[in-house]
């Protein structure tokens, strides 16, 4: 019997083989857009199986599936597939599997991206959407419908750190005959696999943790195979979301440092944090690895590595702050996104977040600014040394 292999083994060679030809021990990067094939194959996406050789970019290619196989034996999938963006997979995902006359449930606090498709795009196509605070699985009993088709969390949330309790919500959402999707870019498989706590369906935005180096834009779907063999034919192949196999071969080269790296953002997270709570200038800290998190339980018994994302809240003129770090800051970036080698903050007004979402009961506006106050810097903590991004904090706060 096969033993099975350590996480960090997976990391560096899941998915990944010599090359036949050459012995080339490192992934070749194929960008040809179509293959020579037997004549008796057939060019239709319904012909399209498990064992269809590569015919045509669109539908599969060798440094594309290396991606995929690794991705899934990371997060304990049965498949996986990669698109051409975090938004492509979840966008992709919804539509396939939501039609007019359904209900989709989704967390009060997910990617701004996401809750505005959710918000705009759904309900324009005869789709349900109610927007549920997912931190109490009880909220999601009382907002089940006979039409829930889908619950959508994300955890931890993007940008204020809200946790779901995936298990809890993973058997609430079967009871109803429904199926989980958890967004897990903030956790990574190194934190969190959201499968084995009984997500149906688990999405990444590449881009950020998973690439890790801030040079390619990707996103992917795991889950079933049977359920990704649709989604592959149906989205992948006809609505053509696909991700470039550079993009794809990028993203694969840092996937095999993910392990280490999640270490080395976690170490410097939390001594960030720590330092953070002690300054006189910062209101409060959110990070799941300190006490203080209104959820710091949850965070300990479900993620194995708190990740390098911090929100603080400061006192003062929280406005005036950003553009001085903006002006000031030497080695952390005053930029959007996240997950990168190098250290990126920004400022994200509260009421800013409110207008791109759905309209908030009082109840979940409470829970919101309980996290998030009247706007957050949202820092993502990079692998430079920790003393010289505090250094770089200090003078900029000054």
């Amino acid at each position: 019997m096969k033993q099975e292999r350590g996480f960090a083994t997976l990391a560096v060679h899941a998915g990944e083989v010599p090359d036949p030809n050459t012995g080339a021990s490192s992934p070749n990067l194929v960008m040809s857009t179509t293959y020579v094939t037997d004549p008796d194959v057939s060019f239709s996406a319904e012909d399209f199986g498990e064992n269809t050789p590569f015919i045509y970019t669109r539908w599969g290619n060798p440094t594309i599936a290396q991606l995929e196989q690794k991705l899934a034996a990371l997060e304990g999938a049965e498949a996986a597939i990669a698109f051409a963006s975090g938004m492509a997979a979840s966008t992709g995902l919804l539509l396939q599997f939501l039609l007019p006359g359904d209900h989709l449930i989704i967390a009060d606090v997910s990617y701004a991206g996401v809750a505005e498709f959710a918000k705009d795009y759904l309900p324009a196509r005869g789709i349900e959407v109610s927007r549920v605070d997912l931190s109490d699985p009880q909220n999601l009993q009382q907002a089940l419908r006979p039409n829930t088709r889908l619950v959508y969390a994300e955890t931890p949330a993007n940008p204020i750190l809200k946790l779901t309790d995936i298990a809890a919500v993973a058997a609430i959402t079967h009871q109803a005959g429904a199926r989980l999707i958890v967004d897990s870019t903030f956790a990574t498989p190194v934190a969190t696999r959201p499968l084995a706590l009984g997500a149906d369906f688990v999405v990444h935005s590449l881009t950020k943790y998973i690439g890790g180096h801030g040079d390619a834009i990707g996103g992917a779907v795991l889950g079933r195979a049977a359920d990704l063999a649709i989604l592959r034919k149906e989205v992948s192949i006809h609505l053509g979301g696909i991700i470039s196999p550079f993009n794809a071969w990028l993203i694969l080269r840092g996937l095999a440092t993910l392990p280490i790296r999640m270490r080395a953002h976690e170490e410097n997270a939390l001594a960030l944090a720590r330092w953070l709570e002690q300054h006189p200038q910062v209101q409060r800290v959110i990070y799941p690895g300190l006490a203080s998190h209104p959820q710091a339980d949850l965070a300990r018994r479900q993620m194995q590595n708190f990740s390098g994302m911090i929100s603080f809240q400061v006192k003062g003129d929280a406005a005036a702050l950003a553009r001085r770090f903006a002006e000031r800051l030497e080695v952390i970036h005053y930029a959007v996104s996240l997950g990168h080698h190098r250290s990126l903050i920004f400022y994200l007004a509260t009421r800013d977040m409110l207008r791109t979402s759905f309209t908030l009961s009082e109840a979940q506006e409470a829970t919101y600014r309980r996290f998030a106050g009247d706007g957050i810097f949202r820092f993502s903590v990079g692998l430079e040394d920790a003393a010289d991004l505090i250094r770089d904090l200090e003078q900029a706060f000054a």
